[in-house]
């Protein structure tokens, strides 16, 4: 079993709203010092296979065909060994 981590940013120069809402929250609350906020999504995808090169092929196709926007969106694969963490209960 193999463990994809995908960490999904908006690309630079894209505006983030929700990223500027969290900034001035942060200030609000005494937090002067954060100057920008930039959010993301981060997935965790259980991998029924042991091979490495072909879990990063098929997790890159997942990313380019459904897991970021790449019009809007970079994204980051990083593949290790795992124990699954996810259910379906």
């Amino acid at each position: 079993m193999l463990r994809a981590s995908v960490y999904v940013t908006l690309r630079p120069g894209i505006l983030d709203p929700q990223g500027e809402t969290i900034r001035a929250s942060l200030q609000r609350l005494g937090h002067a010092e954060v100057e920008a906020v930039r959010v993301g999504k981060y997935l965790e995808l259980d991998l029924r296979t042991e091979d490495r090169n072909a879990a990063e092929q098929s997790v890159t196709r997942m990313c380019d065909a459904l897991l970021a926007n790449p019009v809007i969106e970079d994204y980051a694969i990083e593949i290790m060994d795992g124990e699954s963490t996810c259910s379906l209960e």
